[in-house]
């Protein structure tokens, strides 16, 4: 019981950060650089990457933003993540 505990446990925390990475991609791409790639979208990034990691912690690098924008790009549809 014990070990199918911590696997369904771990298994839902896997599902939830999957998600809040896709919908952090995703609201950055369309809300903030407006789908467009360009110097601006560049200091845009560093500038929140700055301020999540200050408000959150680690794991909100520019490479980590990056990367999340990249996945909501490559999977668009929200469903498809689900």
């Amino acid at each position: 019981m014990i070990e199918q505990t911590r696997q369904s446990i771990a298994s839902e925390i896997n599902s939830s950060l999957t998600a809040l990475y896709w919908k952090i991609g995703y609201r950055i791409r369309l809300e903030i650089l407006q789908e467009k790639r360009a110097e601006y979208g560049r200091t845009i990034v560093a500038s929140l990457s700055r301020q999540l990691s200050k408000d959150y912690g680690i794991g909100f690098s520019e490479k980590y933003l990056r990367k999340m924008i990249q996945f909501a790009e490559v999977f668009f549809d929200e469903q498809i993540v689900a």
